[in-house]
């Protein structure tokens, strides 16, 4: 099964400023908790071997907040591409394969059945999943071929497209891929080999939050009552 997880987090949200003009996009406040807390607390309660979060801006609070939750690892990746941690720590010797997430996603992760489909596809190097497009969310739209991903374009619409949740064995790319800081660029290395894979569509509840007004949407359609 899935045992390990990492959150990328280092984020500096200019686009939801003046929010983040003093704190970490990920410390936004949502709903009751900061907006990491929506997938960090599922991750907790899963009882995952590690978890592991990727730090930037306003790095040390974030840190302090994420370790009193239960995260295990920090990776300070301030100045660094999204995608430097998978070549440049520990985590690149992870001979199994870890749960990749946005700090910024607002999602019912469903660990049995990201795996079930994972063992489907023989275990690849990486699995994107993708979910069904949302007006006014930005994504990467998938062209595949019985799930081997043939394309990802932020023009050429597909019924489908990137949520920012990915499984990966970090092993398997360090191998077959050169060492690059953005996953676009990890993602092109894979697709040339054949080794880029996209799951079925995730139906579970699924946004993403980059602006504002995505915020105050989010916390329209997520409600959580104070307890």
């Amino acid at each position: 099964m899935i045992q390990h997880a990492l959150i990328l987090a280092a984020g500096r949200g200019l686009r939801m400023m003046p929010l983040t003009s003093n704190t970490s996009k990920a410390m936004i406040q949502f709903n009751n908790a900061m907006l990491i807390g929506n997938s960090l607390k599922q991750l907790v309660q899963s009882d995952l071997q590690t978890i592991s979060i990727t730090v930037g801006y306003k790095g040390a609070e974030l840190a302090e907040y994420a370790i009193k939750e239960g995260v295990h690892t920090i990776f300070n990746t301030n100045g660094k591409g999204n995608s430097w941690w998978l070549y440049n720590t520990l985590l690149k010797q992870l001979d199994e394969p870890l749960l990749v997430l946005t700090c910024d996603n607002i999602v019912e992760i469903d660990l049995d059945w990201i795996f079930q489909q994972y063992q489907q596809l023989n275990a690849p190097a990486c699995m994107l999943i993708p979910v069904q497009p949302v007006e006014g969310i930005e994504g990467d739209f998938i062209q595949h071929t019985n799930h081997q991903i043939t394309q990802l374009s932020r023009t050429d619409v597909s019924p489908i497209y990137g949520s920012g949740i990915q499984l990966l064995h970090p092993k398997k790319i360090n191998q077959a891929t050169q060492p690059v800081e953005s996953f676009y660029e990890v993602w092109q290395q894979l697709m040339t080999q054949g080794l880029l894979y996209a799951s079925e569509t995730y139906t579970k509840p699924w946004y993403s939050i980059n602006t504002q007004e995505q915020l105050h949407l989010a916390e329209q359609l997520y409600h959580t009552p104070k307890e």
